[in-house]
This record gives C-alpha cells, structure tokens and sequence, in this order.
C-alpha cells in the first residue's frame, strides 16, 4: 500500500440529500461520515464485546477490557482453531447482531440504495492483533468473498476510535468504476486473496483513509478496492463491524445465510443466549433469490498458494500448514499434505 494516504471525503453535509448521496458513491466508489453511529452506544458495544475478548484470553487479565491491551502471546487470526474458539464467543452476542440493524445505519443504507435493504445474516466482526502486519487484511474487493451483486454495500466501522496507527479500512476512490472483478492473487491475512493495483492505468492508485473516531462509518459497494493499513501499535487490539446489505428483491450468495465461518457456530448455537427472538432468522421474511457461492475466486487464491509452496514460499508454506490444521479432512488439507510431502517440508 503507497505510503501516502489522504484525508477521506467527509459527507455529512449530504446526510439529508439521498440523490447526492448516490452521485457521490456513484461517482467516488465510498461515503464517510463522521459520527454517523452514536458513539455512545458504540463504547458500549466496545466494552461488551471486549469484555469477552478478554474471557477469551486474548487481552492481559488485569486491565480494563474497553482500552484493548492486547496479550501478543496470544496473536492469531481467521483460519487458526484458537481464533475460531474465541471468535465464537464474541460471535454470540446479541448485542453484536442487533448493531447491524441500528437504524441510524438502515436508514443510510436506505437513503443510498434508493430502495428497501437488509443487513446480510452473515454480520462480521474484525480483530486484528498488534505486531502481526503480515496478517493485515490485503488490498481486495468485496464481491470475491461476499458476491451475490456488485450493489451491496459495506458498512465498516471501528468499534471505539481507530487512529491510523491502529490500523483502519483505507480505499481507493473511483476504483469501483472498473465495473468488474479483478484478478485476485494468494495472501495472507482475511479473505486470503490481494489484487495488485501497482501501475494501474484504469484508475489512480491513491488510498484515501483517516483518523476514525467512534461513530465514524464507511459505506462503499463490492467492486471499490480497499485494505486494512496494518495495527503498529505495541499493545492495542483493533476491533471493528465489518456488515454487508443488499437490497430487498436483489441476489444474495447462500454461503451469506449463515453465521461467519471463522465462528465455527449455526444460528441455533449464536442464538442460545439471547434475551429477544427479534432479529432470530430475520431474513427468511423477505423475499431475496438466493445463488450458490462460487469458489472459483478462493479456488484460484489456493492452487497458487499450492504452487508457491512448491518453490518454497514462506507465506504459502504457511497457509498450507494453516489449513491442514483447522480443517484437517478437507480436499485443501489432503492437497496441503500432499505438496508438503513432495517438497519434504514438515505437515
């Protein structure tokens, strides 16, 4: 990612104004708001879901779980079984999937679409550890992972302020305009999948970012490329709502339906502890075709991390190893085992 990064577009001068709001994402490929979210019931929802975090042993026991003083013994990340078993914790609260439905974000999402939308049932939460930058969410576009239309929208938010230090979202304006998917290579970090935009002739390749406070919101459509600027800080865990919506009538992937794979959970299991029925299988009252999800795109991403490891790259080494261990009897583990045993590199 360019080292230089300029100040977003802030656009709460159009709050009220849905026709410019659309000319604007038509035209910039993301919105910004600042303060769109009440930052109080945002710190809230901080100190719930750090709380549990810390139960899950991933910030140092004595300390107050709202300032995030991350235990870096404990770094790890989508895909490892001990992010899987804390993930799900956090992954369980109510308080987590109702931030979704916050009308404060409805109604924006509203006002851009034009149209009724829903949140996607597969809500997100990212949490990154410090001193882990080779883990940092890789320069991407959303539809690769979430597909269904090139029209859903991303809502993104630091739960809690997020400074650049800590490792906020950072897009790059207009990219969405290139109208399709682009080649999507092996990473590391979430997703597993990096489009490189050096020397890009379809758009200017400038990333756009900033200093997030709680309540801060960016809203940008599935083709606008985008990536997470790495946490440098020494001890601070970043957390954040990553939540898709569509709207109402337009397709949705099926794999969408379900609860965030890195949870290792299903909804009955999400929903054991819930106070309200609510927002329990919301979307089945709504009338959205659903499509199969295609794997061509991880697919892809996987044979070159095959590839790669054959010739002795670390990061592909690694993901192999990766997926041996949290999905052992998978066709990606027996592949894995098999180019490791090749190579003579240990399973």
């Amino acid at each position: 990612m360019a080292q230089e990064i300029r100040e977003f577009r802030v656009s709460n001068d159009a709050i009220d104004e849905p026709a410019e709001l659309q000319r604007r994402i038509a035209d910039e490929g993301y919105l910004f708001f600042r303060r769109m979210q009440d930052p109080d019931k945002m710190r809230e929802l901080r100190r719930l879901m750090m709380t549990r975090i810390q139960e899950a042993g991933w910030l140092l026991p004595d300390t107050d779980p709202v300032d995030g003083i991350a235990d870096v013994s404990k770094q790890c990340t989508e895909g490892h079984q001990a992010y899987t078993a804390g993930y799900g914790h956090v992954y369980k609260l109510e308080a987590f999937h109702r931030a979704a439905h916050w009308p404060e974000v409805t109604t924006m999402i509203d006002k851009i679409m034009g149209r009724p939308s829903m949140p996607h049932p597969q809500q997100i939460a990212r949490i990154w550890f410090p001193q882990y930058t080779e883990h940092t969410t890789p320069i991407h576009q959303d539809f690769v992972h979430f597909q269904g239309n090139f029209e859903t929208l991303t809502s993104w938010a630091p739960i809690g302020d997020c400074p650049i230090e800590l490792g906020g979202l950072a897009v790059i304006p207009g990219s969405h305009k290139v109208g399709r998917v682009l080649d999507h290579h092996f990473s590391l970090g979430a997703g597993g999948l990096s489009v490189n935009v050096e020397g890009a002739e379809e758009f200017d390749p400038t990333w756009y970012s900033t200093d997030y406070e709680a309540g801060d919101t960016l809203i940008f459509p599935a083709l606008t490329i985008h990536g997470a600027l790495p946490n440098e800080t020494d001890d601070k865990l970043r957390l954040s709502l990553d939540n898709r919506y569509l709207a109402v009538g337009d397709l949705i992937a099926d794999h969408m339906l379900d609860p965030h794979g890195p949870s290792g959970l299903n909804w009955e299991q999400v929903y054991e502890d819930w106070e309200s029925d609510q927002y329990k299988y919301y979307w089945k009252d709504v009338d959205n075709p659903v499509v199969a999800f295609d794997s061509t795109y991880r697919d892809r991403g996987f044979a070159e991390a095959l590839e790669l490891a054959r010739a002795g790259h670390e990061q592909a080494l690694y993901r192999l190893r990766r997926t041996i261990s949290s999905d052992p009897d998978s066709e990606d583990a027996q592949s894995a085992r098999e180019v490791l045993a090749e190579i003579g590199a240990p399973a």
